[in-house]
């Protein structure tokens, strides 16, 4: 059939629509901030009726903490669902893997409670190792692996796996690239090549076809997918608030091409954001407070970074970032979190729009020297001064906190989930509106 007559073929008859002959979807938890936002919580509750949880991007630059049980676990590159015994969790090949950290993570947290995580732990053969400890690097930045992944000299988990002689080869390759850009790197590569080795020995048993095993789980039987997305919209590589982000696609597009499904796949996208904003080193940040606001919502929330142990900056809820976000992403719903935070304020501000030279600018700017620029544009609503933190449904929240989520909703256009402890999921109906409500403690 040509091209010509398979459009007129379509134009007479219904369009086709999404149907479970695509397969099982997958249900997407993304950060719609600068990170922080309380991800790990959201995959938590999510993840304990999930058959597969997976991560598709970053490395262990991102930092989750969930309490289970009164116990504090902290992953940065195992997925947070791994706590689900019933589930496998999955580390995509969009995830760049520093060995080391893996398995000390996974180690660490076994101490504390975390039993068979190896034995629910599956990784793509296509994923890149981060070799850090190569390096001489310490911090947690991902953007010498993703370097090395983009230049084509990056060393993925099937080399590991595969002829370790021919793997050696191109290891030390690598190093000497690391060396003539860092003249003063000192690496023993002889010590790194048995570690990796014996560091391969222990991964095999976990290593699957990613893609293969994507397509099975998408086309087989019913089950549930969830994909743990790590940092932020505003963090992304493409559209974040560039050069100060990470080194991935941490917006919807990256599910795809971070576990290879296709976006038919995708079904709902969760967009996790707090009730302000908060954002962790430099760069613009249109709504921060460098005040006793700023001050009380960095205490109250205990607004200290998981992986770095830096303090927050923080600010005014920002809608111009969240319709950014859902732009990008279309959103199903906002879960928002740390509602209970703003339990004790007058007065909540929530900017709603950027003035440039005193006219307002219709998008969100591109580049930093103008969003350093913006004037930020509030709405005002008077706070409820009442402790949510026992609220367990829409109606246990007072009137004005109401007022200031459903302001949140219409504003973006997308029903939202809030929570100050999350505990389990319902579904309710109000004002026309499907709000998903996350329960509180």
């Amino acid at each position: 059939r040509t091209l010509h007559s398979h459009q007129a073929s379509l134009r007479g008859s219904p369009k086709r629509a999404r149907n479970d002959a695509t397969g099982n979807k997958v249900t997407v938890v993304l950060g719609a901030q600068w990170g922080d936002e309380g991800k790990g919580k959201v995959v938590d509750l999510l993840a304990t009726e999930a058959d597969i949880i997976c991560r598709c991007q970053g490395g262990n630059n991102a930092g989750h903490t969930v309490v289970v049980d009164g116990k504090e676990y902290d992953f940065h590159l195992l997925p947070s669902g791994i706590i689900n015994t019933k589930g496998i969790s999955l580390i995509g090949n969009g995830v760049v893997i520093h060995l080391p950290g893996l398995f000390e993570e996974g180690d660490k947290n076994e101490k504390k409670g975390l039993k068979g995580w190896e034995k629910r732990l599956i990784v793509s053969d296509r994923a890149h190792l981060d070799r850090k400890t190569s390096a001489g690097r310490k911090e947690k930045g991902i953007g010498p692996a993703y370097s090395s992944k983009a230049s084509r000299i990056g060393l993925r988990v099937c080399d590991l796996l595969g002829d370790f002689n021919d793997f050696s080869t191109r290891f030390k390759n690598l190093v000497h690239n690391y060396q003539s850009m860092y003249p003063s790197l000192t690496v023993d590569v002889d010590d790194q090549l048995k570690k990796l080795k014996d560091f391969a020995e222990r991964l095999r048993p976990m290593v699957r076809d990613g893609v293969y095993y994507m397509y099975e789980a998408l086309h087989g039987p019913p089950k549930k997918i969830l994909v743990e997305g790590a940092n932020a919209a505003l963090l992304d590589i493409d559209f974040g608030t560039y050069p100060f982000v990470t080194s991935s696609n941490c917006t919807v597009g990256g599910v795809c091409t971070g576990l290879g499904i296709p976006p038919l796949n995708i079904g709902d996208v969760f967009g996790v954001s707090k009730a302000y904003t908060t954002r962790v080193g430099i760069g613009a940040f249109p709504t921060e407070q460098l005040n006793a606001v700023g001050e009380l919502l960095q205490t109250r929330g205990h607004e200290v970074g998981v992986t770095t142990g830096r303090k927050r900056r923080c600010g005014w809820l920002d809608l111009v970032i969240l319709r950014y976000a859902h732009m990008i992403n279309g959103f199903t719903a906002i879960a928002l979190t740390k509602l209970d935070i703003l339990d004790v304020l007058d007065e909540i501000k929530v900017g709603v729009a950027y003035k440039l030279s005193g006219k307002r600018i219709p998008h969100f700017p591109a580049n930093m020297d103008i969003l350093h620029k913006v004037e930020v544009e509030y709405e005002t609503f008077p706070g409820w001064k009442t402790d949510t933190s026992a609220a367990r449904k829409w109606n246990d929240l007072p009137a004005k906190a109401q007022s200031y989520i459903r302001f949140i909703e219409n504003h973006i256009g997308v029903p939202s989930m809030f929570d100050t402890k999350i505990s389990n999921l319902q579904t309710s109906v109000s004002t026309g509106v499907q709000r998903l409500t996350i329960n509180v403690v």
